[in-house]
């Protein structure tokens, strides 16, 4: 049941988190209810890793709580509308 519970709090954080990188991230994103989930379980992680990193100073793999996944979905949804995006200039 324990772990039952760490996974609907987990796709709960990561809605939420999901949904505000969106809001912050300008332009139009075109993800579904699933994609944001993802995008904000996502983040969860790549928080944890940069907020292990900076102030631990060591890589550990986990799950962050609601600032840290919120930061990291905004880090990822950035990192993906600027590979995607159409109007990108190549300098040849």
């Amino acid at each position: 049941m324990d772990v039952l519970w760490n996974i609907i709090v987990l796709i709960v954080i990561g809605a939420v988190a999901g949904f505000i990188a969106r809001a912050v991230i300008p332009g139009k994103q075109s993800m579904g209810l699933v994609a944001t989930v993802v995008l904000g379980v996502i983040g969860s992680f790549v928080g944890n890793l940069l907020g292990s990193l900076i102030f631990d100073g060591e890589f550990s793999l986990g799950t962050a709580g609601w600032i840290g996944s919120i930061i990291g979905a905004i880090v990822v949804l950035g990192i993906y509308v600027a590979a995607t995006s159409k109007n990108r200039r190549v300098t040849r």
